[in-house]
């Protein structure tokens, strides 16, 4: 049995060709773990479509559908997408274990607990987007202008919306990351951030207006948690600066 690829030392020397076989390697690992993943979601896709149901009123917890191959199509795109999401943290730690040697041993660390505090930012984004968001659009949208329209909701289309309402609020929940990425890298500075962080909610509002979300209420679901993880950013970025240069300063220098 073929051992796993094993993740180089920082600094230790390979080929060209060994390079090019340990990422055929992670690549194999990574469609292996998203083809465990899709098997799994399609075993459980009763329970799947049952929980994307739940924010959807109660007469119309079961979406209709308008092809013979729409069933079959759209359960499969469901499975694939929750596949991937099964799959994520095997896909990123074998590109993160594919990168990783050309980063210094404490960097390293810094940048898993970077991977970590995003992944549970993208955790908690998904949550509140499920629990919040998504139920109060869901709400709003299918009561608009009721009186005017029989209201089918369509499963494909419904599931789309879900799955991109979902994935856009994670995203929203990543803002401290790419916050604390810049003001390490020096691009931004946390007085920087302060002096202008009327700018800043200008730029939040901005980008909720243009994230996934034709209704009001979806944005503005968008839009508070932006301006929250915003003004936590600044000052998370602000005890991070702080700790920074004296952390390079007591570096051991290279012999």
């Amino acid at each position: 049995m073929k051992r796993l690829p094993r993740r180089l030392r920082h600094g230790e020397e390979a080929t060209l060709v060994e390079h090019l076989g340990e990422l055929r390697a992670r690549m194999v690992v990574a469609l292996l773990a998203l083809a465990v993943g899709f098997i799994v979601a399609y075993i459980f896709r009763g329970h799947l479509l049952h929980w994307l149901n739940q924010p959807l009123p109660p007469s119309k917890r079961k979406p209709v559908t308008f092809g013979v191959a729409e069933p079959f199509l759209t359960s499969m795109w469901v499975s694939l997408w929750a596949a991937f999401g099964l799959a994520l943290p095997v896909i990123l730690w074998q590109v993160w274990s594919f990168f990783a040697p050309a980063f210094e041993v404490n960097k390293q660390r810094i940048v898993a607990a970077f991977v970590l505090f995003a992944t549970v930012l993208l955790v908690g984004g998904v949550a509140f987007g499920y629990f919040v968001a998504l139920p109060a659009a869901v709400h709003f949208l299918t009561n608009f202008d009721q009186n005017h329209y029989t209201i089918l909701i369509r499963a494909r289309d419904y599931y789309s919306f879900a799955t991109i309402v979902l994935m856009a609020v994670g995203v929203v929940f990543e803002l401290p990351i790419f916050v604390l990425a810049l003001v390490r890298l020096g691009v931004l500075t946390t007085a920087k951030l302060r002096r202008n962080r009327r700018l800043g909610y200008v730029v939040m509002a901005a980008i909720a207006v243009a994230l996934p979300g034709v209704d009001p209420v979806t944005t503005t679901f968008e839009m508070i948690p932006l301006m929250l993880l915003y003004e936590c950013s600044i000052w998370l970025a602000v005890l991070m600066e702080r700790r920074w240069p004296s952390r390079e300063l007591v570096a051991p220098e290279p012999s």
